[in-house]
């Protein structure tokens, strides 16, 4: 037997499988960005969906890697070009997924992790259903959440009271996404969060390398 971990890559020359896509939602506080940083810090083999913007960069994001930030003229154009996956008004600003990089990472076998809200997940079930798999997070209770969004010290009173009054239409949309992971512990939600993206990453229907690895059992090969 041999010592060598079997890599299906090998048995056509081409990918083992096609990509996923990933997406994380939660209403502001939950924990879905704290989530999503550690997963890709552990995973080489998941990628950020980079999402543009029109909402000004906030202290310590990098254009490219956590946005990419454009006026509303462009992001006009994109939508009307048909350029995006995804797109919604979140608080005043713009967001969307462009569809180039999403397509091309998949079709190579890459997983694509998306921080997104309902409304931008909706649109991507419509469009990409066979390939996505979505989860929403919850927060333990929402006395945490807002203590959670008051800790980040990064919006200011009035805006964290427009979050809070915003979470519990978000909250209602849980029973709309495949998984639900309870935040009380972010270890153990990462945890659970592993686990659904290795049992999402063993359908079968993703494993593209299988019909002609089974075709060669079946020969004696």
């Amino acid at each position: 037997m041999s010592d060598q971990p079997f890599d299906p890559s090998t048995l056509d020359g081409g990918n083992a499988r096609r990509g996923l896509m990933l997406v994380l939602s939660s209403p502001s506080g939950a924990g879905k960005t704290t989530l999503s940083r550690r997963l890709l810090a552990e995973d080489p083999d998941l990628i950020m969906s980079v999402s543009v913007t029109t909402r000004p960069m906030r202290p310590g994001e990098q254009e490219g890697i956590d946005y990419n930030f454009i006026d509303g003229t462009d992001f006009d154009l994109m939508v009307n070009r048909r350029q995006l996956l995804e797109h919604a008004k979140v608080f005043d600003h713009y967001y969307g997924t462009p569809v180039d990089p999403v397509e091309a990472a998949l079709a190579a076998g890459h997983d694509v992790l998306f921080d997104i809200d309902w409304q931008g997940a909706q649109q991507l079930k419509q469009a990409k259903g066979a390939d996505l798999a979505s989860i929403f997070i919850l927060p333990p209770s929402t006395k945490e959440l807002e203590q959670r969004l008051k800790s980040r010290a990064q919006d200011s009173g009035e805006v964290v009271a427009r979050r809070m009054s915003k979470a519990g239409d978000e909250i209602s949309r849980w029973s709309d996404y495949d998984y639900i992971i309870v935040n009380h512990d972010v270890e153990d939600a990462l945890a659970e969060l592993r686990a659904i993206l290795t049992a999402e990453r063993l359908k079968r229907a993703r494993q593209t390398y299988l019909v002609n690895f089974v075709k060669r059992l079946q020969d004696g090969q």
